[in-house]
């Protein structure tokens, strides 16, 4: 479950991403030096990279910290599983 601190950081950090988007449409619709629009496409990913870090470490101080401590042990492979899965998927980004 999202903590209260980290669910206000990442809605504040994701008001900015979509700021950031809509800066995006309007270069495109004003026909902006391609290089400029590929620079903030580039800050905008990069912006939600950062909320993902976030989101993953409340995930890891959370749930996953959760599942280790308890007697369930399909519970705490299920996190192995799905940390793998998460780590895989970002690694052939």
């Amino acid at each position: 479950m999202i903590e209260q601190d980290t669910k206000k950081e990442t809605l504040t950090r994701l008001k900015k991403v979509e700021g950031q988007v809509r800066g995006i449409q309007k270069m495109i619709e004003e026909r902006r030096y391609c290089i400029d629009v590929v620079m903030q496409l580039a800050a905008a990913e990069s912006a939600l990279h950062s909320v993902a870090e976030i989101i993953l470490k409340n995930h890891l101080e959370t749930c996953v910290l959760s599942a280790f401590r308890s007697n369930d042990e399909e519970d705490r492979q299920e996190k192995v599983d799905e940390l793998m899965r998460v780590y895989s998927n970002l690694r052939t980004r």
